[in-house]
């Protein structure tokens, strides 16, 4: 497996994985794929990934901004997808080690995540590789079924960038 930066050629096999987390109810708010252009406007253009194996992508991660305000400038919300069929392989942590490798190399300070409280394997993957839990947001949001879900955030301060 290689993990490398995300192309747009790569976006067909994103998408696919990404309706497998919205599939599960607990993986995002968000009701439908949206248009790679969509995609593309919402996400910062660098620290893109995807993991490959053999030439298919078994999960991506990417980082989008938490305010257009300049003080934020240094914090990102994570996303990362892991296909269904090859979760639990350790894919997600090394996505996520080199995520955060790109991202202090491009200065970011602080990654946070929003992560449904069903979605234990997220949790302990955000752990792993050095969030914190800082609080619970009570039905803040609603599935694509229509629930009111409360999420949990998780922030990752840098120990080399912004100190």
């Amino acid at each position: 497996m290689s993990i490398r930066p995300m192309k747009e050629g790569d976006w067909e096999a994103v998408a696919e994985i990404y309706a497998e987390g919205i599939a599960t109810g607990y993986a995002t708010f968000e009701h439908q794929i949206p248009t790679y252009q969509n995609w593309n406007n919402s996400h910062l253009k660098t620290c893109r990934l995807v993991a490959e194996q053999n030439g298919f992508i078994l999960g991506w991660a990417a980082l989008s901004p938490v305010s257009g305000r300049c003080v934020y400038g240094g914090v990102a919300e994570v996303s990362i997808y892991i296909g269904a069929s090859t979760r639990g392989r350790g894919i997600g942590n090394a996505l996520f080690s080199q995520l955060i490798k790109e991202s202090e190399k491009e200065g970011y300070w602080t990654l946070q995540s929003g992560i449904f409280p069903e979605n234990e394997a997220s949790i302990k993957l955000h752990e792993k590789v050095g969030f914190r839990y800082l609080g619970k947001r009570e039905k803040i949001g609603k599935t694509v079924q229509g629930e009111w879900k409360d999420n949990l955030l998780f922030e990752r301060r840098s120990k080399t960038v912004g100190k």
